[in-house]
């Protein structure tokens, strides 16, 4: 049989003319005109370009076919690992225990409460599954029941476009209250009074621009605060203590805080700190003081200060934890009693009690890379904190701890079905020298009997932007290719804060390549060290890590089987000219403004993966989207395949798979999620089995 033929995309160029630089774009055709509006309703996508998606689907469902069957069975190993009838650990709060639970089968989760202590008396409070009976998509951003625990509100989002409704629930009669707020922001909170809902409108642009109060049971709108920069982030929320309300904006580089007294909410927000720009800064309030987490006056890893005053001002701060190069402090938790900090020294976490007297002890683990993870609970006046343990080997673990008695209660194990024995497998850090020298550690996960002899199939993984750390976690997905005696290895690349803030801002901008060259001096790293052989790796990142791919897809082509992009981030230089896009002035401080500073432009060309595609042999690359994803939007990798296709001296395969009902996450359903993660190894197998074809 023949092989099946790829679509071939028309090409229709279209030149822009930017600071007197000229670039021609063949496929800026597949950008439909009106996006914004196809975000909020997928079936009004242009014709001509859901015919090319609809081909390109059918393209890549045809070379996979034989892989259908790989793709059922990790699927159902996946699957089999999930407790599907599981429940949180319930978060106390007054007189009801608050968690979520799932039934078998479910793809979503019940929401309910019982009676503090007990195990009956259940309440439930919203049932996702069957709000989500027979949509495509159905995801929700939110949900929180009121203080006085009367009302419960959610925030779901029905296309993945991340235009979210929120509805609200009277507990006591049962019934959804006849009013719904429409274009919100996944966010948002109730008063402590419980009278007033404070949420984020999201815009024709999809940024969120502007904060409301209206009355929790149905009323007016009154807008509270508007952002005028396209750039910065809203949120909202309250302090610890439930004696402020809290505006939050901001970006990846710059804070500002804005305060409401909780005794008066609805006074008008007054500033805490004004911003600065390259200033970041976050508060709380804890009983007769604000603390501070800024990295204020060259705190690169950050530091926490205190101020007794009523308007927290810079001016007022005092030195409370002092900032300790190498010592990344990532979030603190106030609690009448104690603060807890979470930390990171060198790619692995600690958490630090502190007493009010300023007495301190540290949370640690001894496994060679594992994650921890402070977990929200309700309540202010309590000695119990709860925090997550878990490795690349140890499924998770929640415990309640006692601060003051320092005693360790066990609440929950995660629980795997199909059997999972710790003992069978290795994770190790090993670290990369990168080529100016800086060490980059990589987490690595495999049978303790896989050969360290290169014959090893290896799975590298990256992200490395915006500051997030990739966490040496469990995950059940990875096994069924660690299983199959593959070794997955995480880059902790520069670009995240793995190793402290430092670490991200030696990723970002004018340094944004050493985010691309330290993933590859990981992988020559293990090819030198037995883990796996050169030409023979497949790599694999999604958004960000998305670019990452696209990246070293150029740099270093003949490294990899098979490179799997999800969701990615590739069409750098345009997105980040296009000032309508949702998310393009937010993240001018990630990668530069090529719109009005010309060494921004230039250096983006320089690596934008879309623009650096040339004729080379390029690995097979399977490429995935949502069509409804205001984040990467569908036709990044769309116009990338086609130009990739367009380029390539080799045989290897460029595939796309764009999801047309889902966004940015994929699909929403914890079941329907999985099967994208299926094709998504089956095509990393597949990939090295061709080799291609050797």
């Amino acid at each position: 049989m023949s092989a099946p033929k790829p679509p071939v995309a028309r090409r229709d160029p279209k030149t822009f003319q930017q600071l007197g630089r000229t670039r021609t774009d063949d496929y800026a055709w597949m950008k439909d005109e009106n996006w914004k509006e196809v975000l909020r309703d997928p079936k009004i996508l242009r014709a001509d370009i859901r015919e090319h998606l609809d081909a390109e689907n059918a393209y890549t469902k045809a070379m996979l076919a034989g892989t259908e069957a790989l793709q059922a069975q990790l699927f159902a190993e996946m699957k089999g690992r999930i407790k599907e009838d599981d429940s949180s650990v319930p978060a106390s709060d007054g007189a009801w225990d608050y968690y979520v639970r799932y039934e078998i089968g479910a793809e979503h989760p019940v929401h309910g409460r019982r009676p503090r202590g007990r195990s009956d008396g259940e309440v439930v409070l919203l049932d996702e599954d069957a709000l989500a009976k027979d949509k495509a998509f159905f995801q929700v951003g939110a949900a929180h029941h009121s203080p006085d625990h009367r009302l419960y509100a959610w925030a779901a989002d029905e296309q993945g476009s991340e235009y979210y409704t929120i509805r609200l629930k009277d507990l006591a009669t049962g019934e959804t209250l006849p009013f719904q707020i429409d274009s919100a922001y996944g966010d948002f909170t109730f008063s402590p009074d419980s009278q007033w809902l404070f949420w984020i409108w999201r815009d024709e642009n999809a940024r969120p621009s502007k904060v409301f109060r209206r009355p929790a049971r149905g009323g007016e709108d009154v807008l509270v605060y508007e952002e005028k920069d396209e750039g910065m982030f809203l949120g909202v929320g309250k302090t610890s203590d439930d004696s402020h309300m809290v505006v939050h904006v901001g970006n990846q580089e710059t804070t500002e805080i804005w305060l409401i007294p909780a005794g008066d909410p609805t006074r008008p927000p007054f500033v805490a700190e004004p911003r600065r720009v390259g200033v970041k800064y976050e508060l709380d309030h804890w009983t007769d003081r604000w603390v501070i987490r800024t990295n204020a006056d060259g705190a690169v890893d950050f530091k926490l200060m205190a101020s007794s005053a009523e308007i927290p001002a810079k001016s007022s701060w005092t030195e409370f934890v002092p900032h300790q190069p190498g010592r990344y402090i990532t979030g603190f938790a106030a609690f009448a009693g104690h603060l807890v900090r979470a930390q990171r020294v060198n790619a692995l976490d600690e958490i630090v009690v502190m007493a009010r007297d300023g007495a301190e002890h540290v949370v640690a683990f001894d496994e060679e890379a594992y994650a921890l993870s402070l977990e929200g609970g309700y309540e202010y006046e309590t000695t119990l904190t709860r925090f997550v343990y878990q490795s690349p080997t140890t499924p998770r673990q929640w415990f309640d701890y006692d601060m003051t008695s320092r005693e360790r209660t066990l609440r929950k194990t995660q629980e795997i079905p199909s059997g999972h024995d710790p003992a069978r497998y290795v994770a190790r850090r090993l670290y990369a020298t990168a080529s100016d020298g800086a060490e980059v550690p990589i987490t690595v996960l495999m049978l303790k009997d896989t050969p360290l002899d290169g014959s090893a199939r290896l799975l590298l993984y990256g992200y490395g932007s915006y500051g997030h750390a990739m966490e040496p976690s469990f995950s059940i997905r990875n096994l069924s290719l660690v299983d199959r005696g593959w070794i997955w290895a995480v880059a902790h690349v520069r670009g995240g804060s793995d190793k402290g803030w430092g670490w991200f801002l030696d990723g970002r901008k004018e340094k944004k390549t050493n985010t691309f060259t330290d993933f590859i001096a990981c992988a020559e790293h293990l090819a030198a060290n037995g883990y796996g052989a050169l030409g023979e790796m497949a790599a694999y990142g999604g958004s960000a890590g998305g670019m990452l791919m696209g990246a070293i897809a150029n740099l270093r082509p003949e490294l990899w089987s098979g490179i799997i992009a999800a969701v990615p981030f590739v069409d750098v230089l345009n997105t980040m000219s296009d000032t309508t896009l949702p998310l393009t002035p937010p993240e001018w401080p990630e990668w530069g403004n090529p719109v009005e500073d010309a060494q921004a432009y230039d250096r983006i060309a320089s690596y934008s993966p879309y623009d650096q595609v040339a004729p080379k042999p390029y690995p097979a690359i399977l490429a995935t989207g949502g069509l409804s994803d205001p984040r990467v939007t569908y036709w990044e990798p769309q116009k990338w395949v086609a130009k990739l296709r367009e380029n390539t001296t080799g045989r290897a395969p460029i595939l796309l798979k764009i999801n047309m009902e889902a966004g940015h996450g994929g699909a929403s359903g914890r079941f329907d999620f999985l099967k994208e993660i299926a094709l998504d190894y089956a095509f990393a197998i597949w990939a090295a089995e061709r080799g291609w074809e050797k």
